[in-house]
């Protein structure tokens, strides 16, 4: 696919322009200068052009050892990287000296160049368009990326640059991305019908195999400053996103794609996550929701503590925040190349992960180092293992043989001298493994039996670090609506 990148100086509107092209708020987007540090992909759309965009920092004369300097070098790797690059003016408030050091460096790169005027809806934007042409880029294709406004000469100064030929059918990128596939983890309805007739006995539809080939959607989270970029860097084998000493560097939640022992994984960076009470600027709190929507829009995630300050109450409570959402949990230790008696913090990690996070019992937590890339391997295998834990699917059967064992073991409690009665227990999902419980008194079943029944099956079906989610049902009363006999 193509791959077209937005350059210029910082608050000219690339966020704005891949939103956009993207369909999507994907970008954070705020009146301050210097938002977006990473680069960012995505997928874009142009009428009838398909084409991969790239969202970047905005170009800033300093030095390589400062943030913006780093920021910058990421930048001149997206244009090497790029096919087209379009660089972005603001019309509106007019050419300036950094524009022309910038569109020097463009010329450097012998990249194709579209140069794009932005904001050219202002009031006064004209004297601007016009100033554009000292670019010595060609003439100024002008657009309003807030209004969508010259987006047809946009699109026609790109085939003219690349050719038509460049750019793939939407046809053919619906089928590359899979459009159209069916959610899985649903049991039929046959299944669930069958078990409410109480027809155990019969063989249960065939449960699929996990794929171990089917790709991954993996997010790194955890508090600022944790390792979380340098932890995805080590998994790339680059430096792929911005890392430092200093805290809260990334803002967006940058997503990237690699592979790991032939397996397609799609790894969503995130911003630190601090206590709600301590986010005051606006932008700290765009940045915590694009991260919610990182967790929301993955499958594993994996939480980094910093081992020399573990299970902070912000640690414990982004756990929380993963296991209320449903997805797979994986700790991982980081900086584990700063610890010196390994084997004695090793066993107090593990004892206060088991006492600390009851509500995911057996979660897996792996000791890595983002800077050296020890344990990096562990944990991958912890985190494809608890992918195949969250998509496991148990037969109606055997749930239905282990429930009478429970029952039998444990029976449920007496309320009002009556014994309350449990039917059955059926998988209705997976992702995370969900269960319905058919009883006649739900809400006389009580939350410490409830416990009992997710911890059983937890330990006999392997469920270890996953949260479960168990519904009570009330089951159907046979005479309910029939008229009483007279005798």
């Amino acid at each position: 696919m193509v791959t077209i990148a937005i350059i210029g100086r910082p608050n000219v509107g690339k966020s704005t322009l891949f939103n956009r092209l993207v369909g999507r708020r994907l970008a954070l987007v705020d009146d301050q200068p210097g938002v977006t540090r990473d680069r960012r992909l995505g997928e874009a759309r142009l009428m009838d052009l398909v084409f991969e965009i790239v969202d970047t920092a905005g170009l800033e004369e300093a030095g390589a050892d400062t943030l913006q300097g780093r920021m910058r070098a990421q930048t001149e790797e997206a244009i090497k990287a790029a096919d087209l690059c379009l660089f972005l003016i603001d019309v509106k408030t007019g050419l300036t000296p950094q524009d022309q050091d910038f569109a020097e460096l463009l010329r450097r790169s012998a990249k194709k160049v579209v140069l794009v005027a932005n904001k050219a809806e202002a009031r006064g934007s004209q004297a601007g368009l016009l100033d554009a042409y000292a670019v010595g880029l060609g003439e100024p294709v002008a657009i309003s990326a807030e209004h969508g406004e010259g987006m047809a000469e946009l699109r026609d100064a790109m085939i003219e640059a690349l050719g038509r030929g460049a750019f793939r059918p939407q046809s053919a990128a619906r089928k590359a991305r899979g459009d159209g596939d069916q959610p899985e983890g649903e049991l039929t309805q046959a299944a669930i019908d069958a078990a409410e007739a109480g027809d155990l006995d019969i063989e249960d539809e065939a449960i699929e195999a996990y794929d171990e080939t089917k790709p991954m959607l993996l997010a790194i989270v955890g508090r600022p400053n944790a390792g979380k970029s340098t932890l995805i860097n080590r998994f790339l084998g680059e430096d792929r996103l911005l890392t430092g000493p200093e805290a809260g560097i990334t803002r967006d939640s940058i997503s990237v794609e690699w592979e790991w022992r032939g397996r397609r994984i799609k790894v969503f960076d995130t911003a630190g996550m601090r206590r709600k009470a301590r986010i005051q600027e606006k932008l700290e709190k765009l940045s915590v929701a694009d991260g919610l929507r990182a967790i929301r829009f993955a499958e594993v995630v994996i939480i980094v503590f910093d081992v020399t300050i573990p299970f902070e109450r912000q640690d414990l409570s982004i756990v929380d925040l993963i296991v209320r959402e449903g997805r797979a949990p994986v700790i991982a230790f980081n900086k584990w190349d700063l610890i010196e008696d390994r084997q004695a913090l090793l066993k107090d990690l593990h004892e206060k992960t088991q006492r600390l996070l009851p509500q995911v019992r057996g979660i897996k937590a792996v000791p890595v180092s983002g800077e050296t890339g020890e344990g990096i391997d562990r944990l991958m295998r912890a985190v494809a293992e608890t992918h195949e834990i969250w998509n496991r699917r148990i037969s109606t059967a055997k749930l239905n043989q282990w429930l009478e064992r429970a029952v039998a073991k444990h029976p449920p409690p007496a309320v009002a001298g009556r014994r309350v009665n449990v039917k059955y227990i059926t998988q209705v999902k997976s992702r995370p493994p969900s269960f319905i419980l058919s009883t006649a008194r739900p809400e006389a079943l009580g939350a410490s039996y409830t416990r009992y029944l997710v911890n059983g099956l937890r330990e006999n079906f392997g469920f270890p670090g996953v949260p479960i989610r168990l519904a009570l049902r009330k089951a159907a009363n046979p005479y309910a609506g029939k008229k009483r006999r007279s005798s």
